[in-house]
């Protein structure tokens, strides 16, 4: 069974940064794509930046030129540098990875799994 363990979120002023990580595990062949996701209170779940397993990168309008994806396919982990971060930001941060692990009943099984969350606050 495949596990993602988000942690660096907290409390930053405006303008300030944060860094965020996500980190697979389990019996893990290949991982696609990771992703961040975030949701604010009220909102609904949004696409915050894409990576693939190449190293291919995607974001979301509202974080271009602030937000940077990144990640260590030894490590399994993704992270996201966020820079100039605003009130807007708030929200809690949820890592998405999409892969292929060893399967319990088959050689393996297509994998689509979220990490907790881990609380991202932007005041003053």
């Amino acid at each position: 069974q495949v596990q993602l363990v988000e942690s660096g979120g907290g409390l930053v002023q405006p303008g300030g940064s944060l860094r965020l990580s996500c980190a697979a595990s389990g019996r893990i062949l290949s991982i696609n794509t990771m992703d961040w996701y975030r949701q604010a209170p009220g909102k609904q779940r949004e696409l915050v930046a894409r990576i693939t397993n190449i190293g291919l990168t995607n974001y979301a309008d509202f974080v271009k030129g602030r937000f940077t994806i990144s990640r260590d396919n030894a490590k399994n982990t993704v992270y996201l540098q966020m820079s100039s971060l605003k009130p807007e930001d708030t929200a809690v941060y949820y890592c998405n990875a999409l892969g292929r692990a060893v399967g319990r009943t088959s050689l393996f099984t297509d994998f689509d799994v979220w990490g907790q969350g881990t609380q991202v606050t932007v005041s003053s």
